[in-house]
């Protein structure tokens, strides 16, 4: 029988990560951003997560695009230690604004290795995530996606 994850918890961290990026739409569309953190937490399911990483799939941008340290902050505060560490871990700078793109990609995937398996799952589902719609903007935008 698969789990059902009903936590009063996880609808709290749901209504978070909605009102987190509420303003916000994914790159090229007029998509809500938060269909991003559902499809992330959502792979996290499919390949086994618990309702933590679950958890942390749904925040997982919001410090990074939300308002950094006060948002990780507030992410302990009501989720507890080990998913905002999962989210720390999945966060590739808690600066605004941010630096430049490659090198703050490089040392995200070097420090990477160092993280947890929990936190390298939901990493990797949000890889997975973004790639699969990186693939489906191509058919509609062609090379244009990667301007």
């Amino acid at each position: 029988m698969e789990k059902v994850v009903t936590s009063d918890q996880f609808a709290e961290a749901l209504n978070y990560a909605t009102e987190l990026h509420r303003r916000q739409i994914r790159k090229g569309s007029s998509i809500p951003y938060i269909t991003h953190l559902m499809g992330v937490a959502w792979l996290v399911v499919e390949y086994g997560g618990d309702e933590q990483q679950i958890i942390a799939a749904l925040l997982h941008d919001g410090p990074e695009d939300q308002g950094g340290q006060p948002i990780l902050d507030e992410i302990q505060r009501r989720f507890g230690e080990r998913v905002a560490s999962m989210v720390a871990g999945c966060t590739d700078t808690l600066e605004d604004p941010k630096p430049p793109w490659r090198p703050r990609k490089e040392a995200y995937i070097s420090r990477l290795a160092t993280e947890s398996v929990e936190t390298r799952l939901v990493s990797a589902a949000d890889k997975l995530c973004n790639a699969q719609s990186i693939r489906r903007d191509m058919g509609r935008m062609g090379d244009l996606v990667f301007a």
